[in-house]
Formats: C-alpha cells, sequence, structure tokens
C-alpha cells in the first residue's frame, strides 16, 4: 500500500486543500485481487486504491463518462491476422493507467486511514489526476492515449476507436488498447523496439513481452 501512496505523489495525482462549499467528497477504498497464470497457478497479488465513484453526482463530479473499448471480435481479428502473417503479438501492463490521466473536474477525496497528516485531518485532497473507480476516468485515460498515438504517427481506425495503425515506409505496426492493457504486433522487429522504448519513457508501464494469454484466450 506504501507503494500505490508514493506512485500517487510522485504522479502529483493530488494535492491537500480545503473542501469547498458545496463540493462533495469521494470515499476510496482498497481493491485486492489474485492473478492467475495460463495453468491457473497464482502470477501475482494485485491491489490498486479506487474512488467510491458510485457516489459522484453527474453535473457536480463528473459530466462525460463514455469511453470505447476494444470488441473482443477485434481482439481475435488481430490474433488470427497475427497467425496468418507469422508475426509475434506483445503486451503492455500500464502501472496505475488512470493515474496518468489529467482530470478536467474539480474533485475532492477523503485522506486515507493510517495516511492522514498530522496537524491536517480536516483537509481533503483535490485531484489532479484520475484515480480508479471514478465514473470519467477510463475516458481521461483514453483521451490522453489517443493524442500520444495520433500525434506521433498513428491513425486510429475509423470502425474500431482502440485499434491504431502505424506505417513507415514498408514497415507496419499494429496497437490494440484494452481498459489499462495493450496489445501489439508489427512486420519490423526494430520497429516495434522503437515503439517499446518510446511508450515505456512516455507512460509508466510493464513489459509483458510475448503474449501467453489475453482475456481468457491462451495465445
Amino acid at each position: 500500500m506504501e507503494k500505490e501512496i508514493t506512485t500517487i505523489r510522485k504522479n502529483e495525482t493530488w494535492n491537500l486543500v480545503d473542501l469547498l462549499e458545496g463540493k462533495n467528497v469521494i470515499g476510496l477504498k482498497w481493491v485486492f485481487k489474485t492473478k492467475y497464470d495460463t495453468d491457473c497457478s497464482v502470477q501475482k497479488y494485485k491491489f490498486k486504491l479506487v474512488a467510491r465513484g458510485y457516489s459522484q453526482q453527474q453535473g457536480i463530479d463528473f459530466d462525460e463518462t463514455f469511453s470505447p473499448i476494444a470488441h473482443f471480435e477485434i481482439v481475435k481479428t488481430i490474433l488470427a491476422m497475427a497467425a496468418q502473417l507469422k508475426w509475434k503479438v506483445y503486451q503492455f501492463d500500464i502501472k496505475s493507467a488512470f493515474l496518468n490521466a489529467n482530470l478536467e473536474e474539480k474533485v475532492y477525496v477523503n485522506q486515507l486511514d493510517g495516511f492522514v497528516v498530522k496537524g491536517a485531518e480536516e483537509k481533503v485532497y483535490k485531484l489532479n489526476k484520475e484515480l480508479y473507480g471514478f465514473k470519467q476516468a477510463l475516458r481521461a485515460w483514453y483521451n490522453k492515449v489517443d493524442s500520444y498515438f495520433r500525434k506521433n504517427g498513428f491513425e486510429r481506425s475509423k470502425n474500431e476507436p482502440t485499434m491504431y495503425v502505424k506505417k513507415c515506409q514498408h514497415d507496419l505496426l499494429i496497437v490494440c488498447l484494452y481498459v489499462d492493457g495493450m496489445i501489439y504486433m508489427g512486420s519490423s522487429y526494430s520497429f516495434i523496439c522503437e515503439f517499446r522504448s518510446c511508450m515505456m519513457t512516455k507512460i509508466e508501464m510493464t513489459d509483458l513481452g510475448l503474449l501467453p494469454y489475453f482475456l481468457g484466450i491462451e495465445v
């Protein structure tokens, strides 16, 4: 938990302030999850700090919430294409993805039990960036990634807004987003390595290497 709080502070996710009159304070909680490998063995234990987004009020705490998520058929199509072309498929896991997304609305959250700042117990945190659980969090994260891809030569699919393609002479790179995960493949290994290096410099993420398992599919 201390590590998660350190990441939040490092990303300048929030500032300790006095609560403005008429503003809601959103609660926080820890969520724990066990991630399994393809053979059903425990891969790792995960936990994240999540906002109690169900208490948000539209027009006060958020406006737009819609964000596209890759259709399962698109994921299967990309994997089928990789098999046909004999391309390798790779995977990224974005660390605390929503912490990288800027927040447009003014939203406040409580201080966490065990991490209350002495002498400032009555203060709250004003968020600068998103947290998991907020209704607009996924939209903010998608907008950030979409903006980055478009500024760096990627073309977004007209039929699938979570799929991006980048061409460089005879080389081709295909990327597909799924919430805080990303799979990608290409015709050139050097092109893939360049993309991987740029992404890991821009956004804190874990390179999971070759894709072994995704959305219930063993690859």
